[in-house]
Formats: structure tokens, sequence, C-alpha cells
């Protein structure tokens, strides 16, 4: 699946749903959320990942 075609199923702009796959996000809806899960068949824990209060991965 595209980056475009889930953009329209999940009802989000492209831009915004770059912004969030790119990691440029502060914070997402958890409708838009909730909408990805949904459209992906998955859960959040599977397209979410939480860094460390600096920012860093490792």
């Amino acid at each position: 699946m595209t980056l475009t075609e889930l953009a329209d199923r999940v009802g989000v702009t492209l831009v915004n749903l770059s912004v969030l796959k790119n990691g440029r996000a502060k914070a997402v809806r958890f409708s838009t959320l909730t909408a990805i899960c949904d459209v992906l068949d998955c859960t959040p824990g599977d397209v979410l990942t939480v860094l460390p209060p600096d920012g860093t991965s490792g």
C-alpha cells in the first residue's frame, strides 16, 4: 500500500501522514492512530516507538 492510499483510507492528508511516518510529529490524535491501525490491521505498538526524554534511540 502506498502512503497516498493509506492517507486516503485513514482520512488524513498525505502531508500529515508523512510527518508521522518521518518522526517529525510531536503528537498524534488517538482517532488517527486507531484509524491507521484499523486500515493496517495492527495495534498501536506495531506503529509507535517510545524514545527516552533526550530523544535518542540508543
